[in-house]
C-alpha cells in the first residue's frame, strides 16, 4: 500500500520494542517447528476469499473502529480482516501503536459490545474490539499484517534469519494478552529484491526464504502477503520468487491499485486502478490484468491469488480535459492527503462521469478523479471469478460508506 503509515495530527505513534514485550511475556517460546502435514493443509479453509485490510490509525481523526465493520453490515459480507500495520525493525516483529492497539479505552457507544473499557481490564484498544468481533461473527477470521509502505526497510535485516524473523512474529501474534485475536499473519513487504519507499537487495530468494520460515513456524495457521501489481517486464514481480513462495502462502492480496497517481504532478490523468490497458495509458503492464498474468506466468496458481480493490480515489488539480491523459497542475485537495480521498466522500463531491479499462473517472470542476465504485467493483469480481482467482479484497474498510456498499458489491460479486 502505498500509504503512508500515520497516527493523528499531534498524536504520536507509540513503538514498543519486541523485546519489550517478550520480557513481558511468559509465552516467548523456542524456535519450533509446526510445519503441518500435508493433510492437514489440505484440510484447510479453501473457500472464496472476502477480505478487507482495518487500518490501526483509523480510530483517531477518521474516527473509524471496529464496531463500524458492524454497523455498516460489512462483518456479515467479510470472511477475513487484516489488521495493519504492525512494525518490523531489528529483524524482528514488532508493535506499531501501542495505544491503538490494546490500551486505547472505548466509550460504549463506540465497543462492539456495548460496554465502555475500565481502566482495570486486561485488554482494551482494537485488539479487544476485533476480539469482540469475532464473538459476534464467528465466521471472521483475523490476520495481523506487517510492514507497508513506511515499515517495509525492516525486512532486509529480517531476511539475514528468516527463521528469527518468524519466531519473533509468532511470539508476538500470540502474546498471551491478546492470544486468540489472531488466526494467522500477513506480510506486506514493499518490495522485495526491488524500491518501494527504500530499496531492497536482498536477491530474489529472501521473500521465498522468508515465507518458508513463517510456515515453518506458524503451521497451519494462516500466512499471506501483500504483493506488488508492477506487471511490467523485467518489473517488480520477475524480481522476487513469488512463485517458489506460493507454496508457503495460503494467498497473495494482488494490489493492484496505485497505479497512476498525482505523484506525477503535471500528469497525464489516468486511472490508479485499471483493470485492462487502454489507448493512452501512460506504462504499459500497469493493469490489474497485467498483474495477475505474470504471477500465473511465473507459476502461481490462480487459487492463490485476490484481486485488490481502493476504497478511494485518486486525483490531479489543474484539469481541464475530461477523459483521461489531461494535464494538471498539482495533486487535488484531499481530506487526509493530496491526491486521495476517500469513495464515500467522492461519490457525492465528485460523481463519475465516465468510465475506461473497467474502472470508473469523474471531472468536476478543475479536479479530475478516479475510483471504483459498485459497478465497477462488480465487474472486477465477474472477471476475478472467470479468471479462478481466490477472491478480493479491499484497501481500507474506512473509504467505503456507512451502509458498505463497495464491500456488498466485493462480497456479492464473487463466486
Amino acid at each position: 500500500m502505498r500509504f503512508a503509515h500515520r497516527a493523528a495530527a499531534g498524536f504520536a505513534t507509540l513503538l514498543l520494542p519486541l523485546g519489550g514485550l517478550l520480557g513481558f511475556s511468559a509465552a516467548a517460546q523456542a524456535a519450533t517447528d509446526h510445519s503441518p502435514t500435508v493433510e492437514t493443509r489440505a484440510a484447510a479453509d479453501n473457500g472464496t476469499v472476502k477480505l478487507g485490510y482495518f487500518t490501526e490509525w483509523g480510530t483517531y481523526d477518521r474516527n473509524f473502529n471496529v464496531k463500524n465493520l458492524d454497523t455498516s453490515g460489512t462483518a456479515a459480507k467479510i470472511t477475513h480482516i487484516n489488521y495493519a500495520f504492525g512494525n518490523v525493525t531489528g529483524g524482528k516483529c514488532a508493535i506499531g501503536d501501542s495505544y491503538a492497539d490494546y490500551d486505547k479505552a472505548f466509550t460504549a457507544d463506540q465497543s462492539v459490545s456495548g460496554q465502555a473499557d475500565t481502566w482495570d481490564q486486561p485488554l482494551r484498544g482494537n485488539f479487544n474490539q476485533l476480539r469482540q468481533l469475532k464473538a459476534k461473527y464467528p465466521h471472521i477470521k483475523v490476520l495481523w499484517s506487517f510492514g507497508g509502505w513506511t515499515w517495509s526497510g525492516g525486512f532486509a535485516d529480517a531476511a539475514k534469519d528468516p527463521q528469527g524473523f518468524a519466531q519473533s512474529c509468532y511470539n508476538l501474534v500470540h502474546d498471551p494478552r491478546w492470544d486468540g485475536v489472531f488466526d494467522g499473519i500477513d506480510i506486506d513487504w514493499e518490495y522485495p529484491n526491488a524500491c518501494g519507499l527504500t530499496c531492497d537487495s536482498s536477491g530474489p530468494d529472501a521473500f521465498r526464504n522468508l515465507m518458508a520460515a513463517l510456515r515453518s513456524t506458524f503451521g497451519d495457521e494462516l500466512v499471506t502477503a501483500a504483493v506488488t501489481a508492477d506487471g511490467t517486464p523485467g518489473g517488480k514481480i520477475e524480481a522476487t520468487d513469488y512463485a517458489g513462495a506460493a507454496q508457503y502462502v495460503d494467498w497473495y492480496n494482488v494490489m493492484t491499485y496505485d497505479f497512476f497517481g498525482a505523484w506525477d504532478a503535471q500528469g497525464p490523468t489516468a486511472p490508479h486502478s485499471p483493470l485492462t490497458s487502454y489507448d493512452g495509458i501512460p506504462k504499459q503492464g500497469f493493469t490489474s490484468a497485467d498483474a495477475i498474468a505474470a504471477f500465473k506466468a511465473q507459476g502461481v496458481p490462480a487459487d492463490k491469488l485476490l484481486l485488490g480493490i481502493g476504497f478511494y480515489g485518486r486525483g490531479w488539480t489543474g484539469v481541464t480535459q475530461d477523459a483521461p491523459g489531461g494535464t494538471a497542475t498539482g495533486p487535488a485537495a484531499g481530506t487526509w492527503e493530496q491526491g486521495i480521498e476517500d469513495y464515500k466522500v467522492l461519490k457525492n463531491t465528485c460523481p463519475v462521469t465516465g468510465t475506461v479499462a473497467g474502472t470508473a473517472y469523474a471531472h468536476c470542476g478543475s479536479n479530475w478523479w478516479s475510483y471504483d465504485t459498485p459497478d465497477t467493483i462488480a465487474s472486477k469480481m465477474a472477471w476475478a471469478n472467470d479468471q479462478g482467482l481466490r477472491g478480493a479484497f479491499a484497501w481500507d474498510f474506512s473509504g467505503d460508506t456507512a451502509d458498505g456498499e463497495l464491500i456488498a458489491a466485493l462480497s456479492n460479486g464473487l463466486a
